[in-house]
């Protein structure tokens, strides 16, 4: 892949900084006309999955076995580096049926953008996880969906409890032998049927070297659930996705205001071959969807009123542009905890209804001077 020549890290916290600032003021100002751009987005590098899950989206969007073009890939990296903090190349694939995607990480790193993978760990074998550490990926989470083979082989058809779970052992192991600094989270999607193993999940992964973050996480899919929403009342506060991203980038290029529009049937805003992030960020859709949100009226936006994500108070997304997105991604445990477990909890999340009980994301000392909690 080419490579565009920006300047020095200082240059691009700089910008980023200023760009940070442009969005801080038009969220808190209530300006359905923003200047910045986002700070996040979720890029699809591949629609190509080797799993079969009833909780994903690829059950009820049926997708095709491709992968981002380099053209639309490198079009939005450079089209957004100075701006951009953070990349999470995700999406409805598995980001190792990616045969360019150490490629894209490095892309992103020579644009001063860190990069995140969640992987479902079917193909992360030694010769992967030795590639992953040696490069410069500063975030990835191990989908790991049961404590028991029974639950995980339930929710990832086609995949082998067993060996995916030596994998993830194995990858966390390997991370800490060579002092990778990479971060490291182990995540399990709470489901009816794993719904009574979280304390084993906790605890088995709370004990393995290497792991960072064990994550209990709410399935916010609606497939599951397809009755949560948002009621009218909810909306004191307008969604944060909608001035800091993260935006959705399909393999196709095909852009969506938020990480939620494509999987609640909504409608593209725009293609990265066709327009820029900047033209199609700066829309009149976008602009739509801000000033109704802006005016408490978001429940008229038919993939808002499906949505199942947590609103956060305006103080909590105010915090997520002061800093850098590499930092917001290393406090978001910690603040999660404040949140969910202060007295302000209800004040600082607005949960979907039926509201579902968050568990905490548990942070874990790498330090083996310090003792694990």
């Amino acid at each position: 892949m080419r490579s565009t020549f920006l300047g020095d890290n200082n240059s691009l916290r700089a910008m980023g900084a200023w760009n940070r600032a442009k969005l801080l003021w038009a969220y808190l100002s209530r300006r359905s006309d923003v200047r910045g751009l986002p700070v996040e987005y979720i890029v699809e590098t591949t629609a190509k999955c080797n799993l079969y899950c009833p909780m994903c989206p690829r059950e009820t969007h049926r997708q095709p076995k491709e992968d981002m073009a380099d053209q639309i890939f490198e079009r939005l990296v450079e089209g957004t580096a100075g701006t951009a903090e953070h990349m999470m190349l995700i999406g409805l694939g598995e980001p190792f049926l990616d045969l360019k995607i150490f490629d894209r990480i490095e892309h992103c790193e020579r644009h001063g953008i860190s990069t995140l993978l969640s992987t479902n760990g079917t193909l992360l074998d030694e010769k992967t996880s030795e590639r992953l550490l040696r490069g410069p990926l500063k975030h990835v989470t191990l989908s790991f969906d049961g404590a028991t083979k029974e639950s995980y082989e339930y929710y990832r058809k086609g995949a082998r409890f067993e060996k995916v779970r030596d994998n993830f052992v194995r990858f966390a192991r390997m991370k800490q032998e060579q002092g990778a600094p990479v971060q490291v989270v182990v995540q399990m999607v709470r489901m009816e049927r794993n719904a009574g193993e979280v304390e084993d999940f906790i605890r088995f992964w709370k004990a393995a070297p290497g792991v960072d973050q064990v994550r209990i996480k709410e399935d916010e899919t609606n497939l599951m659930q397809p009755a949560a929403g948002h009621a009218a009342e909810d909306w004191k506060h307008p969604c944060h996705y909608l001035w800091r991203g993260p935006m959705y980038v399909k393999h196709s290029g095909d852009v969506y205001p938020c990480c939620q529009s494509y999987m609640l049937d909504g409608r593209p805003i725009g293609n990265v071959a066709e327009r820029s992030i900047g033209e199609i960020f700066h829309s009149t859709e976008m602009r739509r969807m801000r000033q109704l949100h802006v005016e408490g009226r978001a429940g008229e936006i038919d993939i808002c009123s499906k949505c199942c994500t947590t609103i956060p108070h305006p103080a909590l997304v105010a915090g997520s542009l002061v800093f850098h997105g590499e930092t917001v991604r290393k406090l978001l445990p910690l603040v999660e905890r404040l949140a969910h477990f202060s007295r302000f909890a209800g004040k600082l999340l607005a949960p979907p209804r039926p509201a579902a009980r968050q568990e905490e994301l548990v942070r874990i000392s790498t330090d083996p001077e310090k003792p694990r909690r």
